[in-house]
């Protein structure tokens, strides 16, 4: 064993030794405990990130602790290679994206081996691969059978210039973010998985208090984030009637505008309506109204979801147009509203700004009426100012509602939906804030949807037999649109698979959220040519631990949990739920430097562009910009490229080691918390590392032999005899070992790594070799600290392991048994009690562990200092708290 941690060689030797041996290689096996713990799928963007550092070895450490406790372990991984950014990179370098997403593909895996994950790659997946994504494909169809899938019009953003959709977050101000041509609002046929169909199995399974809940192993803000997002809300649909006619002298929509609202306890508060700019009426309406029809063109500029138009201010034009209310029989003015969707109930709402904030800022904006229908005993209304008490519906009675008056919420809406419903106009009604899956994306570099457009037919699903619908890896986007649609290889030779003629395939894709809803099973028979899943899914899901980022919480999850609901009711799998377990590990974050632009915008720096500004305290608050000398503001942030403040593991794992970054990240915060980069706590954890290593070179030494092959056996330490202090360091050792133990159990890591760190504190400060069993104790001990430590760093777990014997006598470390806490080194033989006289610490006793009250009274009266702070008094009386103090009081 060298005499110098050299954490290259280690981890070579470590890593070749594994590799060698196919050490993570993962077959089912009935005879043991299944464990599968999974990191979400990540994107193939071309180098590792601290955070992908941390998520990795969170699953990493769970995956060596379990297999040594016996567990039959899963750890696979995979890539979710598919989307725009490689698109758009291809854009960039004129390169076709499979060359750009194999390449990264191929470094970031060369990351990961670099990490010493304990990594199944005979089960890896990319989801560009043809053999992956002709699943995708074959479900579709097998959805579009069942009626699951289905084929409607969506409005989408349409850059006119690009000739293509773009998802939201591509509009910024209303612009492309490419060309920056003024988006336009287009509707075109697109294809929809109905996951509204198992939205209240998709409620009972994740909502809190709910006794069908199974997602019990769920952090409660992801289930409530799910829950929000599934949003399913109790209330009354009901209709305004009107007599207003189209140009085909027609009632429009019968003469029937349609809302719901939850709040029907205040419908006599309603002072005006807002329809969606696509609303028939409004459409009507600015066919005679050009500032109208101007401001429902303006409106096709915005985004298309509701988080885009909670943030954007409200903003709307009166149509001219009225419709009656259906219990006061007044007139009511109908608006055009940018705010209201038409994706969303009916494409029309009620105006109550009395009590919706909403509609308060609305109303005042454009100074329509303000009508109180609703009090709360105490407060006063002020209808220039909102106060939240105006929307509380648990203390509100309601007032000037003629029949209604005095009821509190409920009565008030069972009240007024009985009145709507005996005039034919409403119902109670139960709707859900969640929307059937658009997955149709206008992009090339995605899972071809495979349909077959024939002029006769119309869209015919792709034969079974010709699956999968191969994309084509040599094009390369130039900005003008998706490059299937100008593909000749991808339609040539494309017949109706009904009529047979010639016909041309869709170009559309899938969404990439398809391609990572089911990886995870696919991990489980990942070669399986015949089969989307088989065998392998019976044995290893539902997944016992997935790990993943909290900004997944919604759409990956939700989609994912739907997806699996879908293949159980096709009986592809057993399950109900495809993840037990989840862990949302916290964001890695790290100062950045920046300064705004004169557009506004935050433009980074790089460290090593700023000259650093620090307070008295040594604590970084600004800088300046060395090139001009501009001051720059610093904030902790998250790591980003965009930021300029990430770290490149590989440059940490070529500086410290693999070992180094993996021990860093779990030490510094618990995995849920955030955790801020820390360059000299970086150092502080090699140093641990060095400290470990050179403990377990000076046991490599001769004097250490007879003890080495005593504990190091397979039976431990058995027949050994142990002196005082021996016996002290296994108790130390033991005790931390128990809470070591506990703490993986919860998966706090960063206690486990300081648990390891008292182990060495210990035998470091241990001095009595020569004492009876000293080495025994201290080889012991040591090998209990390698085991505890080696999850988080396997390398050097994996040196010091072989080189002192351990492996000889014990077997490989992957699958040793996890150390187990000796009850005999637990139990004490003496204790120490603290010693106060009238109330105060003044010294300790040492007394046997079962001595009685007596015993330890005398003990305590002749103590020395005792003796000299009572100043020759008498005791007046002795108080003993059994192991913990005796109190004399003179």
């Amino acid at each position: 064993m060298q005499d110098k941690y050299n954490h290259a060689e280690v981890e070579r030797a470590a890593q070749g030794h594994w590799t060698a041996n196919d050490a993570y290689r993962v077959t089912e096996d009935a005879s043991k405990q299944k464990f599968y713990a999974c990191s979400m799928l990540p994107y193939p963007s071309g180098k590792l990130h601290m955070g992908h550092v941390r998520n990795y070895t969170i699953n990493d450490m769970l995956t060596r602790q379990l297999r040594m406790k016996g567990f039959n372990v899963l750890m696979p991984m995979g890539w979710d290679a598919f989307g725009l950014p490689a698109e758009n990179a291809a854009l960039k370098n004129k390169v076709p994206p499979a060359k750009w997403t194999y390449e990264n593909i191929a470094y970031m895996k060369g990351q990961m081996q670099a990490m010493g994950l304990a990594i199944d790659w005979s089960r890896e997946v990319a989801t560009c691969d043809p053999e992956y994504y002709k699943w995708n494909q074959w479900l579709f169809l097998k959805m579009l059978e069942k009626g699951i899938a289905y084929r409607k019009t969506q409005v989408v953003n349409w850059d006119p210039v690009d000739q293509t959709v773009l998802a939201n977050e591509q509009v910024i101000d209303g612009r492309g973010w490419r060309t920056g041509a003024l988006v336009e609002k287009r509707e075109i046929p697109g294809y929809y998985l109905a996951i509204t169909d198992y939205a209240q199995e998709l409620l009972d399974h994740v909502q809190i208090g709910n006794e069908k809940a199974t997602l019990t192993g769920w952090p409660d803000k992801v289930r409530l984030m799910q829950e929000n997002w599934i949003g399913k809300s109790a209330g009354v649909r009901f209709a305004f009637t009107h007599d207003i006619r189209g140009a085909d002298g027609q009632l429009i929509q019968d003469g029937r505008m349609y809302v719901f609202t939850t709040r029907a306890d205040t419908i006599m508060g309603v002072t005006f309506c807002a329809v969606a700019p696509e609303h028939p009426l409004a459409q009507h309406a600015a066919q005679s109204h050009p500032g109208l029809a101007a401001f429902i063109e303006e409106c096709k500029k915005g985004g298309t979801t509701e988080a885009e138009l909670a943030v954007k201010e409200k903003e709307g034009l009166p149509t001219g147009l009225f419709v009656t209310h259906p219990i006061t029989g007044k007139q009511v003015e109908v608006w055009v509203g940018n705010y209201v969707l038409m994706s969303y109930g009916d494409g029309a709402v009620m105006g109550v700004p009395a009590h919706d904030e909403r509609d308060f800022a609305f109303a005042l904006k454009y100074q329509l009426p303000i009508r109180q229908v609703v009090a709360v005993e105490g407060e006063t209304y002020d209808a220039t100012q909102w106060h939240d008490w105006y929307g509380d519906k648990e203390r509100g009675i309601t007032i000037h509602s003629g029949e209604f008056d005095g009821m509190g919420h409920k009565d008030a809406v069972a009240a007024v939906a009985k009145v709507l419903e005996s005039k034919g106009l409403g119902e109670l009604k139960t709707t859900w804030r969640l929307r059937d899956w658009g997955i149709s994306r206008q992009r090339y570099w995605g899972t071809p949807i495979p349909i077959i457009h024939c002029e006769d037919c119309g869209p015919q699903p792709v034969p079974e037999k010709d699956l999968p619908v191969v994309l084509p890896q040599d094009l390369v986007p130039d900005g003008s649109g998706n490059p299937l649609v100008k593909s000749e290889a991808f339609h040539a030779g494309v017949v109706c698979p009904c009529c047979g003629k010639s016909a041309r395939r869709e170009t559309d894709t899938m969404d990439t959220f398809v391609d990572s809803s089911w990886y995870f099973m696919r991990y489980c028979d990942a070669k399986n040519s015949e089969q989307m899943v088989a065998g392998g899914s019976d044995y290893w899901m539902p997944m016992d631990q997935y790990i993943g980022g909290i900004e997944h919480a919604i759409l990956h999850l939700l989609y994912a949990r739907f997806w699996t609901k879908v293949m159980r009711d096709m009986g592809l799998v057993k399950i109900d739920e495809p993840f037990t377990k989840l862990l949302t590990q916290g964001m890695v974050l790290r100062g950045a430097f920046s300064q705004k632009a004169e557009s506004g915008a935050k433009v980074y720096y790089w460290e090593k562009d700023v000259d650093v500004i620090k307070n008295e305290n040594d604590v970084v608050i600004g800088g300046t910009l060395k090139a001009d000398g501009s001051r720059l503001d610093y904030e902790m942030t998250t790591m980003s490229k965009s930021k300029n403040n990430g770290v490149d593991p590989q440059d940490l794992i070529e500086k410290y080691g693999a070992d180094t970054a993996r021990l860093y990240t779990m030490f510094t915060s618990p995995p849920e918390l955030t955790l801020e980069w820390n360059e000299f706590a970086v150092e502080g954890s090699y140093r641990f590392l060095r400290r470990v290593y050179n403990f377990g070179a000076k046991l490599a030494g001769a004097e250490f032999d007879a003890a080495r092959a005593k504990a190091t056996a397979r039976n431990g330490v058995a027949g050994v005899s142990f002196g005082k202090e021996a016996k002290a360091l296994r108790l130390e050792i033991h005790t931390v070992l128990k809470q070591v133990d506990y703490d993986y159990q919860r998966m706090q890591y960063n206690t486990v790594v300081s648990g390891a760190m008292k182990m060495i504190n210990a035998l470091e400060d241990f001095k009595a070799l020569d004492s009876e069993g000293g080495r025994e104790a201290v080889v012991e001990c040591f090998g209990i600290l390698v085991r505890a430590l080696y999850p988080a760093t396997p390398h050097l777990g994996h040196a010091l392991w072989s080189e002192l014997g351990y492996a000889k006598a014990q077997g490989d470390l992957l699958d040793t048994s996890w150390p187990e806490v000796d009850p005999q080194a637990l139990v004490q033989d003496e204790i120490e009690l603290m010693l106060q006289v009238n109330g105060k610490l003044r010294g300790s006793i040492v007394v046997a562990a079962g001595a009685d009250k007596a015993t330890i009274e005398a003990a305590a009266l002749a103590n020395e200092e005792y003796q000299k702070f009572a100043e020759g008094k008498a005791p007046k009386k002795i108080i003993v708290v059994p192991g913990r103090l005796v109190n004399v009081v003179v």
